[in-house]
């Protein structure tokens, strides 16, 4: 199991929070996705043999949102 914190912008509001959530948490070997709008940042834990990171990053833009 692997945790990382991502660097996200362009969240603004619970619909930003539930968009990502949402989406990423939906990834087959994601685990937890805290999401910290105050803070731009989004928390993921998840099983690095069966998704990853690249691919937690490319589902967190495709909901509009750039990853630092």
């Amino acid at each position: 199991m692997q945790t990382v914190t991502l660097n996200v912008q362009g969240m603004s509001c619970g619909h930003c929070v539930k968009a990502v959530e949402g989406s990423v948490g939906e990834l087959e070997g994601v685990n937890q996705v805290n999401v910290k709008l105050d803070e731009a940042l989004v928390e993921v834990a998840f099983n690095e043999s069966k998704v990853s990171l690249d691919k937690i990053k490319e589902t967190i833009e495709d909901q509009g949102y750039d990853v630092e």
